[in-house]
């Protein structure tokens, strides 16, 4: 006998329709995209007629590897926009077509594709007013994804009511945050996820202060902060929720398979913040070269054998601690204090890049102070270069590195 409610319907058979400015909005993500797709067929037409009339692609050769990296970024830039051209001509059929699952599906995919877009315009251009429909886009695509999903508007507030129950319980219990499926050791939701970050972007910046006073330079304090406010670098934060989503449910796991995927993940995403500082702003934050196994001087093995450590002890050891000490947090301020908290890191780290913007263009020369906007202006004056030397301590720019257009 079915138990559910015969008013109760399950997330698959919702079939509200979208209001009428979510239909809007789908009839003018097709015409959009149908002009973008046009724009870009013509764009290639004059690049082949260019090519055939004469122009030589490899000058770019002679120009450096910059020139190389910056046409390889703008060719990504392209993929991506077309790719998300198409994407937005489905999302608007689906919306269209109510098709709720599939659109948010969908909506998640672009979620990561905008966020793709968004760096490579930053890499080649800086802050500009081109990274603003990127921007808004993420924002449109969560709250279209997070209203779509049926199963989350099936059961939104029910689910609410009884998460605040279960996460009481839970607390008292001492299990707050625990993977209730029991296939991994935490739940891998944005509130740990982000207290992960929190806490080991404190804990990995002393360490590196601790690493620099004892092995690289002993005795010499040296700040390591990686953003502009607190004591946070970010890299070990990421780094640690890399770690964590890819090794929660393998905790319990070999000991030297923990230490080579944890070592895999920390030494490839080091290397991907060592490529973005110095292609998008010229910074060298860090140098391996002439080290043993060096990739580019970016990473090396030595720091491959730290990651697989720290990923190690992270795992089997930190985790289990990290979680108590979030779970002191009160249980119904829990989402309050994460949400304040995040806002203010997100306003953090915008300011940084903006920060590191204005340094590029100040020491490349080409900031243009009468018609700076307003964030630029702010950045000018609170951020100069004493500050930013001061404040970035391992950092050094060499703005020809880089790869703006």
């Amino acid at each position: 006998m079915d138990s559910k409610p015969k008013h109760m319907k399950s997330p698959a058979e919702t079939t509200d329709k979208y209001p009428w400015f979510i239909r809007v909005y789908g009839v003018l993500s097709i015409i959009s995209s149908v002009i973008q797709i046009v724009a870009v067929v013509l764009a290639a037409f004059v690049i082949v007629a260019l090519i055939e009339k004469g122009l030589d692609l490899s000058q770019l050769e002679s120009k450096g590897h910059e020139s190389i990296t910056t046409l390889v970024i703008a060719i990504v830039l392209v993929v991506v926009s077309v790719v998300l051209a198409v994407m937005f001509f489905i999302l608007g059929i689906r919306l269209l077509c109510n098709n709720r699952h599939k659109a948010a599906t969908l909506c998640n995919i672009m979620i990561v594709l905008e966020a793709i877009d968004l760096l490579c315009r930053f890499m080649l251009r800086g802050i500009e007013v081109d990274l603003i429909p990127p921007l808004v886009n993420m924002v449109i695509l969560f709250a279209l994804q997070v209203y779509s999903d049926p199963s989350l508007r099936a059961e939104r507030h029910e689910k609410r009511e009884e998460q605040k129950l279960a996460d009481k319980e839970a607390k008292e219990e001492g299990t707050l945050g625990r993977d209730a499926t029991g296939k991994g050791y935490i739940s891998l939701n944005f509130f740990n996820l982000f207290w992960v970050f929190m806490i080991c972007s404190v804990v990995g910046l002393v360490l590196e202060i601790i690493w620099h006073m004892t092995v690289v330079d002993p005795g010499v304090y040296q700040d390591r902060a990686g953003l502009l406010y607190g004591p946070f670098s970010p890299i070990y934060g990421f780094g640690a929720v890399l770690m964590t989503i890819a090794l929660n449910r393998y905790y319990k796991s070999n000991p030297i398979v923990v230490f080579l995927v944890a070592g895999l993940i920390g030494s490839a995403f080091e290397y991907f913040v060592s490529w973005f500082l110095e292609t998008a702003f010229g910074i060298v934050a860090w140098d391996y070269s002439g080290t043993f196994l060096n990739i580019n001087g970016r990473v090396d093995f030595m720091f491959f054998c730290i990651w697989g450590c720290l990923g190690f002890v992270w795992v089997r050891f930190l985790m289990p601690l990290m979680l108590k000490a979030v779970n002191l947090i009160p249980w119904n301020w829990r989402y309050s204090i994460t949400t304040v908290c995040a806002v203010l890191m997100l306003i953090n780290g915008g300011l940084t890049l903006a920060a590191f913007d204005c340094w590029y263009e100040r020491q490349n020369g080409t900031m243009d102070y009468k018609g700076a906007s307003a964030i630029v202006q702010f950045c000018n004056e609170n951020y100069g270069d004493e500050f930013m030397a001061k404040r970035f301590q391992s950092m050094t720019m060499n703005t020809e590195k880089s790869s703006r257009a």
